[in-house]
């Protein structure tokens, strides 16, 4: 089963669709398996993080913005070249476990769209497999 979801982002934001995937999976009645969130873009990701503190995901914008700043040397003409550089860093994609229609996530995660090149109309791609 595949859903596709839609979102609007802002410049450069951490995004917690753990309820978009949570509710993909209910709807899928898959017991056991695995879910694929899948991010077809490349200034933007997936990742799985702490979802309690919302300062982790400022710290992590923090840190990738000094791991990765705007440089006059890029020769990427859209001027993007960071955003594409921190989307790569992060990945495009995160597998997690299904097991009794549920996600096997940790007290504290989160599944999380990152937008680094907003604002934008933007989309990612839930895939769940039975096992």
């Amino acid at each position: 089963m595949i859903y596709t979801h839609s979102i609007k982002t802002d410049h450069e934001n951490f995004y917690n669709i753990t309820s978009y995937v949570r509710q993909d999976v209910i709807k899928s009645g898959v017991q056991s398996g695995i879910a694929v969130v899948y991010c077809p873009h490349t200034t933007a990701g997936i990742t799985i993080n702490e979802n309690a503190d919302p300062d982790v995901v400022t710290d992590l914008l923090y840190a990738l913005d000094k791991t990765y700043p705007d440089r006059r040397e890029f020769r990427h003409a859209e001027g993007n070249s960071s955003a594409h550089l921190k989307a790569s860093c992060i990945g495009s994609s995160a597998t997690v476990i299904v097991e009794n229609n549920n996600l096997v996530l940790g007290t504290w995660q989160g599944i999380y769209f990152t937008e680094f090149d907003g604002p934008r109309t933007r989309s990612f791609v839930v895939k769940i497999v039975k096992d």
